[in-house]
């Protein structure tokens, strides 16, 4: 529990600065726009800008009536767009549950759609006793496009056993020292959290009720081998960033 809590916090860490907000390359236009972004070109004749969102503007000289060095003026989620996400956290359960507290760290890309509905692809590794590599698809809803919103998404996928090594187990007693072989299954998040925008970039918390599916198989003292399955439904704590 310790140690995942501290790798989550080293993460915290790590990315809340690259939220913060930075100075853009500013040109004001003679018919009162102003275009931010970052200046990759200037000639005796035009202005070459690039926004964050991807586009290349061209201006001539003409229509430019200065060119600045400012902070950038958040004025709305950009409506459309790919991102990528990185995210970590811990899946909450009771101090009697069989599993300590299993971490979870994953990456996503995602594209967003009318500002507020973005849909996503996702792995990363998931510690439940067992190394898991999860691979899922995600919807997140947006309440609103303003710098803070709150959001509801849901993910539906699967766990792969990281290894397909036999294994004991720590967690029970065996007698007869059989090891285990232990296979992945369904997962499926359904959540609720906060976003906080900033230019291109987006932090966020979310709060979510998990379910998960595994099973090993093992042979017993007759030599045959049984299938154990195993359901865990627990609270999933997440901090994330997306750029």
């Amino acid at each position: 529990m310790k140690k995942c809590l501290t790798i989550a916090i080293l993460l915290i860490i790590t990315l809340l600065p690259l939220s913060a907000q930075r100075t853009k390359d500013v040109l004001y236009l003679k018919n009162g726009s102003k275009i931010y972004g970052k200046l990759m070109e200037v000639t005796d004749s035009v202005y070459k800008i690039k926004t964050y969102e991807g586009s290349l503007f061209i201006f001539s000289k003409q229509e430019v009536e200065k060119f600045v060095n400012e902070a950038y003026v958040f004025d709305g989620r950009k409506k459309s767009g790919a991102g990528f996400v990185l995210e970590a956290g811990f899946l909450a359960g009771v101090k009697s549950a069989d599993y300590s507290t299993p971490f979870s760290f994953n990456m996503l890309v995602n594209t967003t759609f009318s500002a507020i509905n973005l849909f996503g692809i996702g792995s990363g590794v998931e510690y439940i006793d067992q190394p898991y590599i999860p691979l899922f698809v995600e919807y997140k809803l947006l309440v609103t496009s303003n710098k803070t919103t709150p959001f509801f998404f849901i993910r539906g996928g699967k766990l792969y056993h990281k290894s397909g090594d036999l294994q004991s187990s720590s967690l029970s007693y065996n007698p007869y020292d059989y090891q285990k072989d232990y296979k992945g299954g369904s997962s499926f998040t359904l959540g609720t959290g906060i976003s906080w925008a900033n230019e291109g970039n987006e932090t966020y918390l979310s709060f979510a009720y998990r379910n998960i599916h595994t099973s090993y198989t093992q042979k017993n003292y007759n030599k045959q081998t049984d299938t154990y399955n195993s359901t865990l439904n627990r609270l999933e704590v997440k901090f994330g960033f997306r750029f």
